[in-house]
């Protein structure tokens, strides 16, 4: 029998953006939250770096804006980047209060409390962080302030299926009332209603072949979000972190920015150093051009992989600042205080996403999205280093901020039908997924990379069809599954990314192609709006 359940407010994702908009919400509504995995398991969970804020008195908010709207390449919204460094200190200071400890720094000659670190793109030291392991501090502190909280109810193991909106239920207006979400556990689709539901569940980087991000990110909030009618914007730009550990049994280990940050050096296997052929600020300059960097010397070589190198730095040093780094490469063999690190671009982080304002109000009536899920206008055409964990908690705060604000004149969620399972069979093709999946990421990753064509493009595009064709047949005759919903998420993801590559006619921040190599002088944004387009009014 389904399951069904009833909430003031319904949170799909359980990371940093999630958890901060449940915390922040009034503690007399009932609040459901909902974990793909284990409640810790998220992408905030991998991020080591930390979060950018303006805590030295050296440094200012107007400081902030300008080094984002210089990554941003032309496209980031000011008003958007304004708003997020502008509460950048109140969210530190937040997180704090949740019990995040972050290094405070013990040198003589410092007047901040806190270690601040410096990444690519920022022209000050303003990366507060908790070793190389800020992500596990944050959602660890988070995720156990949610289970002391007696309004927020936590549910592990689901992943969403479809919202649940007016339109389906064939009522009058548009309004999100729910979702149907998979327990993962029991194998059974339960219904969740609430007057409010918050899109949380990250971005989409599983599309392509290697990744920094945990299985997990398949893009579901994004793909639900579209097929209930949301507009998408600027998809394209994906971006992909320069330095992933290169290595047959590492999987999805990145290397912090913060190590080119505190010195490290990249090379070629010949042990020269290469950046300055690319860039005058050499490893600082931003991600996108530090990948296109190594993915054109690693075509030109023909090289696996290349080289990050901090061994010229003091032992006591690297094993203060990067523990985990250390820890993890010496468990595969590589002793980062005496050799370099090798190293490959890997996708890390969708900057396009559902079309959000600063309270993280969708298109949809009742349905907010936040964190990497959101596309706010803060990362432009290229995500500024240690911007994203600071986004989730200054949207999250809005949003709920927001919805405390309206749900006194909210009516309830209407009833809803349980999810059919009659007309369905047990697959015994689950082959087919597999293949598809494999298939998928693989031309994703060669005609959808780093550098891009149009003929690639259209090959992309040609094949992302018939993968739809294929699984809108298997999705109709078979029972729901993660691999499955994951599947059919990730082509619908992939399929926005394409179409909106293939809009922008220019190269710009993580979008360059070779047909058009140069950026436009009037940037737009690329906006995606589906056949179902609610335009009702909040």
């Amino acid at each position: 029998m389904s399951l069904s359940f009833e909430h003031d407010v319904l949170i799909i994702g359980s990371g940093a953006a999630g958890l901060t908009v449940a915390l922040n919400l009034p503690s007399d509504l009932r609040v459901a939250v909902l974990s793909k995995t284990e409640l810790k398991s998220g992408s905030t969970l991998w991020a080591q770096g930390g979060i950018a804020a303006v805590l030295d008195d050296d440094d200012s908010t107007e400081s902030h804006l300008q080094d984002t709207l210089v990554a941003g390449a032309g496209l980031c919204d000011k008003d958007s980047v304004r708003f997020t460094v502008e509460h950048g200190r109140e969210a530190i200071e937040w997180l704090i209060s949740q019990g995040v400890q972050f290094d405070t720094d013990e040198s003589e000659e410092s007047t901040q409390k806190y270690h601040l670190t410096k990444e690519g793109g920022h022209s000050h030291r303003r990366i507060v962080h908790a070793a190389d392991a800020t992500g596990r501090a944050v959602s660890g502190s988070l995720a156990d302030r949610a289970r002391e909280k007696a309004n927020i109810e936590i549910f592990e193991d689901r992943v969403g299926i479809d919202l649940i909106t007016h339109s389906k239920l064939f009522l009058p207006g548009n309004r999100c009332v729910g979702a149907y979400v998979l327990n993962k556990k029991t194998s059974h689709v339960e219904l969740f209603r609430a007057k409010f539901v918050v899109l949380a569940t990250g971005g989409a980087s599983k599309v392509y072949l290697y990744t920094s991000n945990p299985d997990v990110a398949t893009g579901d909030g994004i793909a639900m979000a579209w097929r209930a009618g949301c507009r998408m914007g600027n998809m394209e730009f994906n971006q992909f972190h320069p330095t992933c550990l290169y290595h047959p049994q590492a999987k999805s280990f990145l290397i912090t920015e913060a190590v080119r940050g505190e010195g490290g050096k990249l090379l070629l296997p010949n042990g020269k150093r290469f950046m300055g052929q690319f860039d005058e600020r050499e490893e600082l300059a931003p991600r996108d051009v530090v990948a296109r960097a190594i993915d054109h010397e690693m075509k030109r070589l023909g090289a696996d992989c290349l080289y990050l190198d901090i061994s010229h730095k003091d032992k006591d040093f690297i094993l203060g600042h990067f523990p985990t780094v250390h820890q993890r490469c010496l468990s595969y063999g590589i002793d980062i205080t005496k050799e370099p690190i090798p190293v490959v671009p890997a996708a890390h982080y969708t900057c396009g996403g559902v079309v959000t304002d600063s309270a993280g109000r969708t298109d949809l009536n009742s349905l907010y999205a936040v964190g990497e899920t959101a596309f706010t206008g803060l990362h432009g055409a290229n995500r500024m280093a240690s911007n994203s964990l600071l986004e989730c908690l200054v949207f999250g705060k809005s949003c709920a901020e927001d919805i405390a604000s309206r749900i006194a004149h909210t009516p309830e969620p209407p009833p809803a039908p349980s999810w059919d399972e009659s007309q369905v069979t047990d697959s015994d093709e689950d082959v087919v997924i597999s293949h598809n999946w494999d298939e998928l990421r693989r031309f994703m990753w060669d005609y959808v990379g780093i550098v891009r064509t149009n003929k690639r493009l259209q090959r992309a595009k040609h094949r992302v069809d018939l993968l739809h064709q294929e699984i809108r047949d298997y999705y109709s005759n078979y029972k729901v599954s993660n691999d499955l919903l994951e599947l059919r998420n990730l082509v619908t993801v992939a399929d926005l990314i394409i179409c909106s590559a293939i809009q922008r006619k220019e190269s710009r921040g993580l979008h360059y192609t070779l047909d058009y190599p140069h950026p436009l002088k009037t940037p737009e944004n690329t906006i995606l709006t589906p056949v179902n387009f609610p335009a009702e009014p909040w």
